[in-house]
């Protein structure tokens, strides 16, 4: 029989328990042909306008990107927050950290998986639906776990529900901002992204405040109704620019036929199945082997989300004005990996949290500078959505078994870190090279801005 949760109501038990911690195609709709006589005329109608150039800012592309802030915040926050629930949930549930890690990859998983066809759904015209769908299942989901005492019930409702949630919001969100911007396309996305630092300060913060005055169930509950809020605020001002396309497969074939677009998409899966490992493990690392208390390791998880704000902007900008952007994620990509195995060599308090503030600098960058990358590689923006899904499902894989993979190696080595260390750098190693090969096959000018 399961164990169940411990601080489902006020005042319980000591909510900081010890143990192991854990601009084409048919963008114009109804054209046919009437005969009359011998002449023949087309009849063209539609509701859309051509949209023009991406106005690449001004007060309506702004907007656009302080809205996608706020899904990100909502997704990407609360999954890089996903350290202080590990923390917990081992020793609420009594169940080992690869098993609870499990709850968190799925999020992900979903999260990147239904890409492919939120993202086609999104280029035809749908995104309005697919959104707040996305919205009702994100909330639904985190009020379900708010009722949850068992780690099936969980699994369900974090990992699925919300996981299928924010598939839905994430991608459409994404690939829609994008539309918008061209030259500072970089800063742009950055800005948006910046989002996941300030869910992944808000979020933690608030469950160590609230945790041990209104227990596990409220807490939650309250993590929602800011949800719920920030969500109904998208839903209103976030608008769609470019014409749908409403004809095409859901998955575009020839893309697989680019080998920059190849290249990169197999490169992201090494890279994704490493960059996760120090957000959900940082806050057991400093538990049971540097020997701080649970409340402080949620501060570690704050500081490496809090300095995430700065490798989600100042390198969107860097790639727009200078480097291009698979050269600056390539570069910060290796910078990560060395840093992990860096990791290995820490063993003092102060010497984590010099560690936490570079990797969540250069471990955001790759967040960041993911989809700048991605959309880089589309240069028909009717296209974005398509193919930046299929890429999300690709990595969806990576960001699946990354972490158990990861925690399963922390049970083999006896609680140690040392293999997951280095199976997380040497994957992101691997990652980078594929990087490099796809930029040079899309240019082979060392010099070039790609």
């Amino acid at each position: 029989m399961e164990k169940k949760l411990t601080l489902t109501e006020r005042g319980q038990a000591d909510p900081y328990p010890d143990g192991i911690n854990a601009v084409r195609n048919d963008a114009w709709e109804g054209q046919g042909q009437e005969k009359a006589g011998p002449i023949t005329r087309m009849i063209t109608k539609s509701s859309w306008k051509d949209p023009g150039p991406p106005p690449d800012g001004g007060l309506l592309g702004w907007t656009q990107a302080a809205l996608n802030h706020l899904v990100i915040m909502n997704t990407w926050g609360f999954i890089n927050s996903f350290g202080v629930f590990q923390t917990y949930y081992v020793t609420a549930l009594t169940r080992p950290p690869s098993d609870i890690s499990w709850v968190g990859s799925m999020q992900v998983f979903f999260l990147f998986f239904v890409g492919t066809f939120t993202g086609r759904l999104t280029d035809a015209g749908y995104f309005r639906p697919v959104f707040m769908l996305g919205s009702f299942l994100g909330v639904f989901g985190i009020f379900m776990a708010s009722l949850s005492t068992t780690y099936w019930q969980l699994f369900l409702a974090q990992g699925v529900c919300m996981g299928l949630g924010n598939g839905c919001l994430f991608c459409p969100s994404l690939s829609l901002l994008s539309t918008y911007f061209s030259k500072k396309r970089g800063l742009a996305l950055g800005i948006g992204a910046a989002g996941s630092a300030t869910g992944g300060m808000i979020y933690p913060a608030m469950v160590q405040q609230l945790l041990p005055r209104v227990g596990f169930a409220w807490t939650m509950r309250s993590l929602g109704f800011i949800q719920l809020a920030c969500l109904i605020v998208c839903n209103i001002g976030i608008k769609p620019r470019v014409p749908p396309r409403r004809t095409g497969a859901l998955v575009d074939w020839k893309s697989f036929k680019e080998l920059p677009y190849v290249l990169f998409a197999i490169g992201m899966f090494f890279v994704f199945w490493g960059v996760y490992f120090a957000f959900y493990y940082i806050g057991s690392f400093a538990r049971s082997i540097i020997g701080v208390p649970y409340k402080e390791s949620i501060n570690l998880l704050i500081v490496l989300n809090g300095l995430g704000a700065i490798g989600r902007i100042i390198p969107g900008y860097v790639a727009d004005r200078y480097w291009g952007p698979i050269n600056t994620l390539t570069l910060f990509v290796f910078l990560t990996s060395t840093l992990v195995f860096c990791w290995i060599a820490v063993d003092s308090r102060g010497g984590l949290y010099g560690w936490a503030v570079i990797y969540g600098i250069t471990g955001a960058a790759i967040q960041s500078m993911f989809p700048v990358a991605l959309s880089s590689l589309t240069t028909d923006l009717q296209m974005a959505g398509t193919r930046m899904g299929m890429v999300f499902t690709i990595v969806s894989f990576a960001v699946l078994t990354g972490p158990p993979i990861a925690g399963q190696l922390i049970q083999k080595k006896d609680g140690e870190y040392q293999y997951a260390q280095i199976f997380a750098g040497s994957v992101m190693l691997v990652g980078g090279g594929l990087l490099t090969s796809a930029r040079f096959a899309k240019s082979r000018k060392l010099k070039s801005k790609i």
